[in-house]
């Protein structure tokens, strides 16, 4: 039987740095503290995981630089038991790394990066015949820049790793990045048929399906969010699409089961920084994922622990065990939100 999960897409060094508040061009801020840690859907993931003491075989697969911060992410991955076998080293490009500039007060973040290797990333770099883990993760699409080339077939490089991962006898899920740009409706629809469970957020479901899902004032449609997940699950997901958002989160299934499930209604004093919390809930759920819980519980474990990375300016060290982490629901509650189906 097929166990674990093999996590394979950007590996970054986040270089987070927490200010006063954010400029304008030629302004200058104050900044309070600072640090390097874990970033990228791959790591991200991967580190959530072992924070959440999972119990399964975990696996690598990426680029890094041939440099100082691709050896402080092998380093670090082999410490917490991490198979880094399929993450190699380039000398043919820099690791990749993001400044991060998050504001104390509000928590809003914004993002300087470079993309460095994982823009090399490519289907020959992927072997599954080596792996017998149970999920392969792939994130994020978008901002992979090998894999998200178009070829002459209309598919993506990415769609036809999925498709070998699926033939191979992987459950699948991607994530996204949330990019500003058209090119949603051009790079991901060709993967979405091999893609078990697509993680996305409000903004890239709007994207993909141009239903309005964010209105001019900011505020979040539920209702059209819950019509962009079913239009993803038309466009070929085969078992789930997971909308996730700051006030909670839905799932819409293949067989038309609606879920929906508030975040921690975590106060603002316990807030260090929301860097990594989409890949933090992607940890928690594809946690219950591999564990065959139903998706309701699974979606419970994700906002818990996607809340405790709160706890933490960067992105994976506030998170606790999965027991300790869905005692939060406990000892803070959730928001007070109406379901709409």
């Amino acid at each position: 039987m097929r166990k674990g999960i093999l996590v394979a897409g950007n590996w970054i060094i986040d270089q987070v740095k927490i200010i006063d508040v954010y400029p304008e061009e030629e302004k200058l801020v104050n900044i309070f503290t600072e640090y390097n840690s874990n970033g990228g859907s791959a790591y991200n993931v991967l580190k959530g995981l072992t924070k959440l003491k999972a119990n399964f075989p975990l696996s690598g697969l990426g680029l890094v630089g041939d440099d100082e911060r691709g050896r402080q992410i092998i380093e670090e991955c082999e410490a917490l038991k991490i198979d880094t076998h399929q993450i190699k080293k380039t000398t043919a490009a820099y690791t990749s790394y993001t400044d991060v500039m998050t504001v104390k007060s509000t928590g809003k973040r914004t993002f300087f990066h470079q993309r460095g290797a994982n823009a090399l990333l490519d289907i020959d770099h992927f072997d599954f015949d080596i792996s017998q883990a149970k999920i392969f993760h792939l994130g994020y699409l978008l901002l992979l820049d090998k894999l998200d080339i178009i070829e002459e077939d209309g598919n993506t490089r990415a769609s036809k790793v999925l498709k070998k991962a699926k033939e191979q006898g992987f459950i699948t899920s991607v994530d996204i990045v949330s990019e500003r740009s058209d090119r949603f409706k051009e790079i991901i629809p060709s993967s979405l048929p091999y893609v078990d469970y697509l993680f996305v957020n409000e903004f890239e479901a709007g994207m993909i399906t141009v239903i309005e899902t964010v209105a001019t004032n900011g505020e979040l449609i539920l209702d059209n969010c819950y019509k962009a997940a079913h239009r993803i699950i038309e466009m070929g997901v085969k078992k789930w699409v997971i909308l996730h958002f700051p006030n909670g989160c839905i799932a819409v299934s293949k067989d038309g089961e609606v879920l929906f499930q508030s975040s921690i209604q975590l106060p603002s004093d316990k807030i260090e920084g929301a860097v990594g919390a989409g890949d933090a809930f992607a940890a928690g759920v594809l946690m219950g994922i591999h564990d065959d819980w139903e998706m309701e519980q699974s979606l419970k474990l994700g906002v818990c622990v996607a809340a405790a990375s709160l706890f933490a300016a960067t992105s994976s060290d506030g998170i606790l065990s999965s027991e300790k982490c869905l005692l939060l629901a406990d000892q803070f509650g959730f928001r007070n939100e109406t379901v709409k189906v």
